[in-house]
């Protein structure tokens, strides 16, 4: 899927919302300034939490409780955690059953959190502001996952 625009990022993860619920796992890739964050504002705006948004490198996870009685979003960015046991202190399996868990940066490392998971893959294009979006679904969870969100 190719975005043009952040604008269009964030679009993309507001519809990206309305599929998720409690428990899911998305694990987030790509390069600095892919888009990640933007992507991840989206789904916040889809799935109506407090906010801001904004990356949480330097205090590592925020949980965004819900306005309209949804899961929270707990977003994590695992850029600087240095391996399995910095993310096992983040106690994250202990608030991934009731909420919407989404993990920048944390391509092998928080896989095993949930045999079922969406791994998102943001890619730049060379010389403007598009980015192609690349899902993986893993999981009975996400079998059927295509790679663009139902229209809003």
């Amino acid at each position: 899927m190719r975005l043009a625009t952040p604008e269009d990022m964030r679009a993309y993860g507001a519809r990206l919302a309305a599929r998720l619920r409690p428990g899911d796992l998305l694990v987030l890739s790509g390069p600095l300034g892919a888009g990640k964050t933007t992507l991840v504002q989206g789904i916040a705006e889809g799935l109506k939490v407090r906010g801001p948004i904004t990356s949480p490198t330097f205090v590592i996870a925020r949980v965004h409780p819900s306005l309209r009685g949804g899961p929270p979003l707990v977003h994590v960015d695992a850029y600087r955690l240095g391996g399995d046991l910095e993310v096992d202190d983040l106690d994250l399996d202990a608030s991934l059953e009731e909420s919407v868990t989404v993990v920048e940066w944390g391509e092998g490392l928080v896989e095993g959190l949930a045999d079922d998971r969406l791994e998102i893959h943001i890619d730049r294009e060379a010389g403007d502001e598009a980015r192609v979006v690349t899902l993986r679904g893993v999981g009975g969870r996400w079998a059927d996952t295509p790679s663009e969100p139902p229209e809003e």
